[in-house]
């Protein structure tokens, strides 16, 4: 398989590419429409053809590329079932494993940061979206997160995979690019070691973080697969630019 780590550094958003090498055929795992033209030069570099984008769950702080990736490629919009979305094309269930080509990717719900949220295994690797975050995980005050939830979301469902599993986080803040489950099983401090969900209850109802810049148009506009709002502020209009690069991990 074909894989590349690709960074888009304005919302720190991890998209990942994986290639089918028999059928040319690609999937991208929550791409971001200010880095489309990154994406593309990379799948015309790798001579791999995009067959679908691959959404973890509505994200508050970027505009997916899902709807600009399908008008420009004819690629497929994946994004899970629960969500309802009426732009996608393919609705992602618990058990249902996506194919693309000689890939297969296996759904597991992982709510708790959304009501929504799916990671995807694969072989070795497992994409967490922000459900698991290296060292840390996705916060639960907003889109019907939930605290509980997500505590039963990463231990009971992602903490459950083998230990030498990879973990693949949909965001980094501090330039990091790859975990295992063992890691994170030892380490997390919000989840790891012997946490208890009373005491992951009581963290994340005290992060006291501030109100997402973005989310008032992410939300919508990443409800319709994509869409840049017309209403966007000119200090917000970076959002939806297209960026001149946008460094690869």
């Amino acid at each position: 398989m074909i894989f590349r780590q690709l960074f888009e550094p304005l919302s720190s958003t991890y998209t990942y590419l994986l290639g089918c090498e028999e059928t040319g055929r690609a999937v991208l795992i929550d791409p971001v429409i200010v880095a489309v033209e990154r994406d593309l030069a990379e799948l015309a570099r790798l001579g791999l053809t995009l067959a679908c984008t691959l959404e973890t769950h509505i994200h508050a702080d970027h505009i997916t590329g899902a709807l600009e990736l399908k008008e420009r490629t004819g690629s497929r919009i994946a994004a899970p079932a629960c969500d309802r979305l009426p732009c996608t094309d393919i609705g992602i269930e618990q058990g249902t494993p996506l194919l693309v080509g000689g890939i297969a990717l296996q759904p597991l719900h992982t709510p708790g940061h959304t009501a929504g949220h799916f990671s995807y295994g694969s072989g070795e690797r497992v994409f967490t979206g922000d459900a698991l975050l290296i060292e840390g995980c996705g916060r639960t005050d907003f889109q019907d997160g939930d605290a509980d939830t997500l505590y039963h979301s990463v231990r009971e469902t992602l903490f459950a995979l083998p230990d030498e599993v990879l973990v693949y986080p949909a965001h980094d803040y501090h330039g990091r690019h790859v975990s295992s489950i063992a890691q994170e099983k030892m380490r997390n401090p919000r989840l790891g070691g012997e946490r208890t969900l009373e005491e992951f209850r009581h963290l994340m109802a005290n992060l006291k973080l501030p109100y997402p810049t973005f989310i008032d148009y992410a939300v919508p506009g990443n409800k319709q697969c994509g869409v840049c709002p017309c209403d966007l502020p000119d200090e917000l209009e970076y959002y939806c630019r297209q960026m001149a690069a946008s460094p690869q991990g």
